[in-house]
């Protein structure tokens, strides 16, 4: 079976959270993650810096949560270069067109889970145009119950024929404020059964979607721009100036 590196890029801390960075970090690394993003608000405090806790990747990250859409563009502005991930609230579909018309934006989340769907056909093309990934944040079914967890799931299940119409791409997470509240991989993707997402597209949002993410934001030294690299081996040189493929 093949193996695969898992990520939740939307998990909390204190002081917005309620565990530190280390106690999030050792309970994902038991859970198998290769690494979890602390998306603290950026009103609550300066974002973390990207560290290495007993071999778990913590990336940085930030969630901009707004009242106001026009204040999107210019806050991910001034983070863009200071956290590896970035993160917009949405839920109102003014903020969630500002939040899929930047490319800037890595992720929306909170788009129509116990509300009505956020996610439209419009957002959906944008999201696609401007790379922006579109969240499933799957604590809205861990701690709902009721009518409130069939709404969620419902709004998962709306836009998760928009993703799929339009080929947006898409992460899973917990969006976890404690470590009670993380689960581990194959349970996400479980929960994500449940609103029809198969097997292969869960493994995406976990695993195929975060590392193109945190490429995409942390190129190597050869990196020129998606699908392009700078090729430094000579004997592939060789081969290029001779016109073989490789």
């Amino acid at each position: 079976m093949a193996r695969f590196n898992f990520y939740d890029l939307n998990v909390y801390s204190v002081p917005e959270g309620k565990n530190t960075i280390e106690e999030m970090a050792a309970l994902a690394r038991h859970f198998c993650y290769k690494g979890i993003a602390i998306t603290n608000p950026s009103k609550s405090c300066p974002p973390e810096k990207s560290t290495l806790v007993d071999g778990l990747e913590v990336f940085s990250g930030v969630e901009l949560n707004v009242e106001n859409a026009s204040k999107v563009h210019g806050l991910v502005g001034k983070y863009r270069k200071m956290v590896d991930i970035i993160v917009v609230r949405g839920g109102n579909e003014n903020i969630n067109r500002a939040a899929v018309e930047n490319s800037g934006v890595d992720i929306l989340s909170n788009c129509g889970s116990l509300k009505d769907s956020g996610l439209n056909h419009v957002l959906a093309k944008s999201a696609n145009d401007h790379d922006v990934a579109i969240s499933f944040d799957l604590g809205d079914i861990i701690s709902q119950r009721g009518g409130r967890r069939v709404r969620a799931l419902s709004n998962f299940r709306k836009n998760l024929k928009l993703v799929r119409k339009y080929d947006v791409s898409f992460i899973l997470t917990s969006n976890a404020i404690s470590y009670y509240d993380l689960r581990a991989p194959y349970e996400l993707m479980a929960l994500a059964e449940l609103f029809g997402m198969s097997r292969e597209e869960a493994i995406s949002g976990l695993s195929t979607t975060p590392e193109k993410i945190i490429s995409k934001n942390r190129p190597s030294a050869n990196y020129v721009f998606e699908g392009v690299e700078i090729v430094t081996d000579p004997s592939k040189a060789a081969l290029l100036n001779e016109g073989d493929d490789v």
